[in-house]
């Protein structure tokens, strides 16, 4: 995990070397400050002359200006690299998820997806920066310290034999107790964002139930979850402060009470009063770096939860791959389904395609009908590789040859899909649009909204086609959102148009109209059109009835109304005043 993740150190490399560097002169000089301080303490008491005294000051002065640069510069290297490593490491993660298959999607979340890009991140960042300043700063430290107290307190420095092993255990000790408590807590953080995500996602179905309390109380109890966790653990990790403040007054008192006696005892042929100093500033130097320790324990436990989740995103394998020699031509919209038998995953019994074998000519319109979870989406799908077939489950062909042949681009570029509910995203009309196709006129986002039945509402606005859309487009109606993405469909002027049931919140005129002009303006498009309602598929040059997976009967609406009976049943109800909603 750790290789994986320093391949997103990239160019920040050198600033992180950079900072060892600093870290590492910023440690030496600091070690060499009491040893000086101690040897003018002696010289003072033995009567030093002024001169040497000042010249010593100005020396130390220095060194601790020095110090006080190499912190400074380390700091703001060790944050820029940190940071950049962050940024590096995001986009690395949003990228892989843009090589992603709905198959891949499937296994995350979306608020899931979040948490790794936000939350788990940032404990990463926090993770390197701690362990390229302080994870360096703290060890190198502890043994310059270790090895300057010997050589300056002699048997004084006997203190940390003890003080350094019993402070190092139980500061281990709260960390380890507190690890258990900052894994659940990045659990439950999923939880969190996907009780907010679908509470945002269902507001009007929220306040039209009247359920505001429920969903109030909801995430009241997953973040009381989190409080609970963070809170157990945090007063653990404060039982650090105490354990710090013993050792320290411990080692005071020890350095006091036997290097005063030995001072006496000796007249400071022993130990003398710089020595006694020195050992002061050591055994706090060393506490701290061992606090520090401590306390990057911690963070590192609490990130390495937060690692294993982001490498389980960079690790992911995309389930459709490029093929190594792909056609990059689609040579027209037609459709071969040959022995296709298809399952979302390989361990499920049940197929949701069985026995599919169709041919659809190029510029036909073909419409689908069938009750939910008879496999209309899955039988769509399978055209622009948004799934992929396993082996031996069959053939999806376009233009003549298997889509697995074509490189993603290209037959994703020939495919044009408007699901019931797709997406807006967040910017103008006119931008959303050109999403079909980024060269696109104004004259040509006109013709194509004209054709969707969306330019007279899109010109009712204020700001026309410059009208900003909010996220999710939650300042357009449902029907508005269809009509503006079959626009954006229509700009693509595809080899193959998808409707996935994409007219059913429009009334049944202008369901004909808008089926209507794809007969005039893509004619040589094949148009396949899922619908609940016969009447937006019975003037199609095929119709497929779709049962449990499978193929109940295909015909025009005329031979369906005499030969199959699921066609026959679903018109009855409808013309006799049903909704017709299988």
């Amino acid at each position: 995990m750790v290789k994986q993740l320093l391949k997103s150190v990239r160019e920040y490399k050198n600033l992180s070397l950079v900072t060892l560097f600093f870290i590492t002169a910023e440690v030496i000089i600091e070690v060499f400050i009491p040893f000086m301080t101690a040897d003018l303490v002696n010289r003072i008491e033995a009567g030093e002359e002024i001169s040497y005294v000042v010249k010593t000051g100005i020396i130390l002065t220095v060194m601790a200006a020095a110090s006080l640069t190499c912190g400074g510069i380390a700091g703001f290297t060790c944050a820029k690299a940190s940071a950049g490593f962050a940024k590096n490491l995001r986009q690395d993660i949003f990228d892989k998820v843009q090589t992603f298959s709905f198959d891949n999607i499937d296994r995350f979340s979306s608020s899931s997806l979040v948490t790794r890009m936000t939350t788990d991140i940032n404990n990463i960042q926090m993770s390197y920066m701690m362990i390229i300043r302080t994870a360096v700063r703290a060890p190198l430290m502890i043994v310059f310290a270790i090895i300057m107290a010997y050589r300056m307190g002699g048997m004084l420095a006997m203190s940390f034999v003890i003080i350094v092993p019993f402070m190092a255990t139980g500061l281990w000790l709260v960390a380890k107790k507190a690890m258990p408590a900052f894994r659940r807590v990045f659990r439950k953080y999923d939880k969190l964002n996907e009780s907010i995500e679908e509470n945002v996602r269902a507001m009007r179905v929220v306040k039209g139930f009247s359920r505001e309390e429920y969903e109030k109380e909801k995430f009241a109890s997953a973040s009381d979850n989190i409080r609970k966790d963070f809170t157990f653990a945090e007063r653990i990790v404060a039982l650090n402060a105490p354990i710090l403040q013993v050792c320290v007054y411990a080692n005071m008192i020890f350095v006091m009470l036997i290097g005063s006696k030995l001072t006496v005892q000796s007249r400071g042929a022993t130990v003398n009063v710089g020595q006694m100093s020195a050992m002061l500033t050591y055994g706090m130097q060393i506490m701290l770096s061992l606090m520090m320790l401590s306390l990057i324990f911690v963070i590192i436990t609490i990130s390495v939860e937060s690692i294993k989740r982001v490498c389980e995103v960079l690790g992911e394998e995309p389930a459709i791959t490029e093929p190594e020699n792909p056609v990059t031509q689609v040579k027209d919209g037609s459709i071969d389904f040959e022995n296709v038998n298809y399952r979302y995953s390989k361990n499920s019994e049940n197929y949701s395609l069985k026995d599919i074998n169709i041919h659809i000519d190029s510029g036909m319109t073909v419409g689908i009908l069938g009750g939910t979870g008879s496999g209309k989406s899955s039988l769509v799908q399978l055209i622009p590789r948004l799934y992929d077939l396993g082996e031996g489950e069959g053939a999806v062909k376009v233009g003549g040859i298997n889509v697995k042949n074509y490189s993603l681009d290209t037959i994703r570029d020939s495919v044009a899909m408007v699901l019931q509910k797709n997406l807006l995203f967040s910017g103008t009309i006119a931008e959303n649009l050109r999403w079909g196709n980024p060269e696109a006129t104004q004259e040509e986002l006109e013709d194509a909204c004209k054709l969707a039945c969306a330019h007279d509402f899109v010109m009712s606005f204020p700001d026309g086609y410059e009208t900003m859309i909010e996220q999710g487009g939650t300042n357009v109606s449902g029907g508005q959102k269809q009509r503006l993405c079959i626009a954006r469909a229509l700009l693509k002027k595809p080899k193959i148009l998808i409707l996935d049931d994409s007219t059913s919140a429009v009334d049944t005129r202008t369901d004909a109209f808008i089926r209507k002009s794809f007969k005039e303006y893509i004619p040589e498009t094949t148009k396949l059109i899922i619908a609940q309602r016969v009447s937006s598929v019975e003037d199609a040059d095929l119709i497929i009835v779709m049962d449990g997976g499978r193929i109940n009967g295909t015909g025009t609406h005329k031979e369906l109304l005499e030969t199959n009976e699921i066609y026959r049943d679903i018109y009855s109800r409808q013309v006799n005043g049903g909704d017709g909603d299988e």
